[in-house]
């Protein structure tokens, strides 16, 4: 188990360095020169030079990547050129909000998608197997935006359970910052329940007709001891490498669940910080994003090892 987890995280270190390589060149040296991209095609030339001192754009390109890194290692993410503020405290508020969302989404996601699945399995062939699909086929082609404002006219403006948007802050109480996140949760949380509840289906349809689960049946297990002893944790490890890359995206990619709700979260930032031209908190937000994603890969893998003895065995 031990040479297991060194060597995914040796793979988590080189995958972060050739991430932070990419991103920092293709925001540094692909527009040509920084500050002449922040400021527009209109900037005075003393405005662009003073602009490329505080940046230190005059530094070498291997010592601005070094610092860089090194400040980001340390928690210093710099300074946004737009709100003249620390990119990290930015970042920290937009947090609390864009990383409880992605929980409380990824949960609805497993609650919903792990029975259904199971269900449908265990039905194969079934009109309820049939019925489950067709309702998850649904959940995948409805944009969750679409559904977003549905839930919102519904349970919104009809019903008068739930704000139609905005977040009243952790300082309002628990439940009152978790009831502000249940609409936006529920519209990230259904396409992706759909996709995963069909993952789940499938990856326990081929493990049930595996020998070893027949073995178990002529042993005297029946369908149901088999189903929940043997074939379902063998199923988990696809269902786990796509709860990871959708933990990464709902954390990454709730960027209109964020406008629709009207959410102040860290893909709103991300979006106006490009269109303000604010490299600064761009080029920290991508590598943040870009860690999270591959630390949650990480996590799968260790859970695969959980899950799957012979690679804690190393095999």
């Amino acid at each position: 188990m031990g040479i297991y987890v060194v060597k995914r995280i040796g793979s988590l270190l080189i995958s972060l360095i050739i991430a932070s390589v990419v991103i920092f060149f293709a925001l540094e040296v692909v527009p040509g020169d920084p500050a002449s991209f922040m400021l527009g095609i209109n900037a005075q030339p003393d405005t662009i030079a003073a602009l490329r001192e505080e940046l230190g754009l005059n530094e070498p390109l291997a010592q601005r990547y070094i610092a860089w890194i090194a400040g980001m290692a340390t928690g210093d993410f710099g300074t946004s050129y737009t709100y003249r503020t620390a990119v990290e405290g930015m970042f920290a508020d937009r947090l609390v909000i864009s990383l409880p969302l992605a929980l409380y989404a990824l949960t609805l996601t497993v609650l919903i998608a792990f029975p259904v699945g199971i269900w449908a399995a265990t039905r194969r062939g079934s009109i309820t197997d049939v019925t489950v699909m067709g309702a998850t086929q649904l959940g995948i082609a409805i944009p969750n935006f679409w559904f977003g404002v549905m839930i919102v006219i519904v349970f919104a403006i009809n019903l008068q359970w739930f704000a139609a948007g905005g977040f009243p802050g952790w300082d309002a109480g628990f439940f009152a910052g978790l009831k502000a996140l249940t609409l936006p949760a529920v519209a990230l949380a259904l396409p992706q329940a759909s996709i995963l509840a069909r993952v789940m289906r499938s990856s326990l349809l081929d493990t049930l007709g595996e020998d070893y689960i027949r073995t178990a049946r002529a042993k005297g297990l029946s369908r149901r001891q088999a189903l929940w002893r043997h074939a379902l944790r063998n199923a988990l490890i696809p269902v786990l490498t796509i709860i990871g890359l959708q933990f990464s995206f709902l954390l990454a990619g709730g960027i209109i669940i964020e406008k629709v709700f009207f959410l102040p979260g860290l893909g709103s930032l991300l979006l106006q910080s490009i269109s303000q031209r604010d490299l600064i908190v761009v080029k920290s937000a991508v590598m943040l994003l870009v860690f999270a994603v591959i630390f949650v890969n990480f996590l799968v893998d260790l859970a695969y090892a959980w899950v799957d003895p012979r690679l804690r065995r190393g095999r």
